[in-house]
């Protein structure tokens, strides 16, 4: 385990949310995190699909871990806007939330995310987000 997950997975492990949607660290590197959450039925809308607000709140992590992945250690990272396009009904096993860092800057970052079942092959949302560096 390198130095750069431990120090996600030790924030990770600190957020509520993530912890009750079932949420995992998969990876992480240098401007790229990934995240998984699996199937439960408490996680699902009315038709059974991952509610849009699971796959937005994982999404948006990633997207915040692999900002903060660029920032300085003595730093902490904020959301600050993102816009999420909802592709299709998220009906899989397993999602991944995958953040990329677009554009690292001092104070703001673009990040790049989408929502994949486990083999990536379908893409259920992309986001665009801003991250600030506090």
């Amino acid at each position: 385990m390198t130095p750069l997950f431990e120090r996600i997975q030790t924030s990770f492990q600190q957020q509520g949310l993530m912890h009750t949607l079932g949420a995992q660290l998969q990876s992480v590197e240098s401007g790229k995190v990934v995240l998984s959450c699996d199937y439960q039925k408490g996680l699902t809308q009315q038709h059974g699909f991952f509610h849009a607000g699971v796959l937005t709140s994982i999404v948006d992590s990633a997207c915040g871990y692999a900002a903060w992945t660029m920032m300085p250690e003595d730093k902490e990272v904020l959301s600050v806007e993102f816009k999420i396009n909802l592709l299709r009904p998220a009906q899989a096993d397993r999602l991944l939330a995958t953040g990329v860092v677009l554009k690292s800057g001092r104070t703001l970052s673009v990040c790049e995310g989408t929502v994949t079942d486990a083999t990536g092959e379908r893409l259920f949302a992309k986001m665009i987000a801003t991250m600030i560096c506090r």
